[in-house]
């Protein structure tokens, strides 16, 4: 655990010389010799990784809170002192039903920013989390949490910088009650996170276009085929078709399908996954734990 804190990827555990006379000598490789011992330090070892794998401490900005957060959460919670930014794209439920689940927020030690561009001027970030954590339908309310809890209502366009060498520039996107994009650039390499948007019938969107413009890595909303497009006009998604209309225009390296339909089997994703890169070789079909480095 103190290794990977420290940043390292890899740790070599010298056993020594594999030698008979050298082991049976008890001299530096006895260790050898013991291979109930040799076992149990290779799975703490994996078990410290494994448990201890987390971002870097500088580079924890989460997007959106849906369910998957939680599963974060168990990485991040064997960390003191936590300083992490939360960037939400839109406040429909399946983006911020994980918040109330998510652990560090039950932490004093914790300091978080939530981020949102898209409930301007009506409404604030601080208001609508307030409504999802509500008596009845939970029992602790935003105020109560032990987190120290800061929330950053911005207007979609703006250019942010949460952190030492990290901007995030961000675009408005086509939703029912509006949805922010980012684009997150940190050393000359660059993630964009869009979704969820819909797109234009006789156009590509420009908004989302300048956005993404040779970016290293693009994450699209493909909730549909073209086919299935036909019968959910107007409801906010789009297809992985039209993302690869927007990568070859803005000259992204690698496209991201993402925001899976949840009718849509492993047959059916299998087949996506095949179309796409046949559409756009070195695309990828995003999967739960993935990890994608620009």
């Amino acid at each position: 655990a103190w290794a990977v804190e420290q940043g390292a990827t890899i740790i070599d555990i010298n056993m020594g010389c594999p030698a008979k006379k050298v082991c049976k000598k008890a001299a530096g490789s006895a260790l050898l010799a013991n291979g109930n011992l040799v076992r149990d330090i290779l799975q703490e070892t994996v078990r410290g990784f494994v448990a201890n794998e987390c971002p870097p401490p500088r580079l924890r900005e989460i997007f959106d809170a849906g369910t998957g957060i939680r599963n974060l959460a168990k990485s991040l919670l064997t960390n003191k002192h936590l300083e992490l930014d939360l960037f939400l794209t839109h406040t429909h439920f399946d983006h911020v039903c994980g918040f109330p689940f998510f652990g560090p927020v039950f932490k004093p030690d914790t300091q978080l920013r939530i981020w949102s561009g898209h409930l301007l001027p009506e409404r604030k970030i601080r208001e609508v989390l307030g409504f999802v954590m509500t008596d009845p339908l939970w029992p602790i309310q935003l105020e109560d949490l032990p987190a120290n809890i800061s929330f950053c209502d911005f207007s979609e366009g703006d250019v942010l910088s949460p952190k030492e060498d990290i901007v995030i520039r961000t675009a408005p996107l086509n939703h029912p009650n509006r949805a922010t994009g980012y684009r997150i650039e940190f050393r000359g390499r660059s993630i964009c996170y869009v979704t969820d948007t819909e797109h234009f019938p006789d156009r590509l969107n420009g908004n989302i276009i300048d956005l993404i413009k040779n970016s290293d890595i693009f994450i699209y909303d493909c909730t549909f085929t073209d086919d299935e497009y036909h019968d959910h006009v107007n409801w906010g998604h789009s297809t992985w078709q039209e993302g690869v209309k927007l990568a070859n225009e803005a000259s992204v390296k690698t496209f991201v399908v993402f925001h899976h339909n949840p009718d849509h089997d492993d047959d059916i994703m299998d087949s996506i996954a095949t179309a796409v890169v046949d559409a756009r070789p070195g695309s990828v079909v995003a999967k739960e734990g993935m990890t994608l480095c620009p």
